[in-house]
């Protein structure tokens, strides 16, 4: 960076963007294989194999440039939370456009289902039973991490370390109580529009938990290599900023499909 004349990170050639999108692709086509019955099971691990290998000697990369060759200066820092920024109203926007139509379909019902909302015959979840213990624990996970954060900022590296493993703890449980609930549901996805609502929400939300919680393992990773600082430390925040946008979408999943019109 002394030798250019200007603060910004020009990438040099990698060859992992074309990897990734071509694992990517033959991840694609060979998960739908697998939906179809079509070809072997070892095809679909095969390109999950090399997708992963592959996303892991990206970010290799991208740490060795911030932490050990001094690319990552405030500039980049700067607009790299810029980026993230614009990342989570994607997700923001895309979490918009299915409560859309739940909201649409719930104000006011179509004939096809009987003018009601729910449908006739769908025996819905108590709100207060394992809903509301998931809200729980995804509102004292936001915690979890805030304090994990403030012991970052702090320099306390016991409670940074102690935050993110329970953190990660309730992010598991979590996906796990949501399994149990799909478990004792009494509907489906194929049960009309509210089927398909219901669990098109609350199962890409799942996905967005299992990431969040993915994320947070690797700060916790390198917070145990003390690759953070209190002053650079993008991959927590980015990690946390991403943890708490999931909890705020969960409020609203619990608010408005699991108890305000039920």
């Amino acid at each position: 960076m002394a030798m250019s004349n200007h603060p910004f990170h020009l990438v040099t050639l990698s060859p992992w963007p074309y990897l990734m999108s071509l694992s990517v692709f033959n991840f694609l086509f060979s998960s739908l294989n697998f939906f179809f019955c079509i070809g072997s099971n070892f095809i679909i691990f095969f390109c999950l194999i090399s997708l992963i290998f592959v996303f892991l000697q990206w970010v290799r990369d991208i740490i060795r440039e911030s932490m050990f060759q001094g690319l990552h200066t405030y500039f980049v820092y700067k607009f790299l939370k810029f980026s993230v920024i614009l990342f989570i109203i994607t997700e923001l926007f895309f979490f918009i456009s299915f409560f859309w139509s739940f909201f649409h379909n719930s104000v006011s019902p179509s004939v096809d289902i009987g003018n009601i909302w729910p449908p006739l015959l769908i025996s819905f979840f108590d709100p207060y039973d394992i809903p509301l213990m998931n809200s729980v624990i995804l509102i004292s996970s936001g915690l979890t991490a805030s304090w994990s954060h403030n012991g970052l900022l702090i320099g306390n590296y016991n409670n940074l370390i102690n935050g993110l493993i329970l953190t990660i703890f309730l992010g598991f449980y979590f996906s796990f109580i949501q399994y149990i609930e799909y478990f004792d549901s009494l509907f489906c996805m194929n049960d009309g529009i509210f089927g398909s609502l219901f669990y098109m929400l609350t199962g890409f939300h799942g996905i967005h938990v299992l990431i969040g919680t993915l994320l947070l393992i690797s700060s916790f990773l390198r917070a145990k290599f003390m690759h953070f600082s209190s002053i650079h430390h993008f991959n927590f925040e980015f990690s946390l900023w991403y943890w708490h946008f999931v909890d705020v979408v969960w409020l609203f999943l619990y608010i408005f499909v699991y108890w305000f019109f039920n």
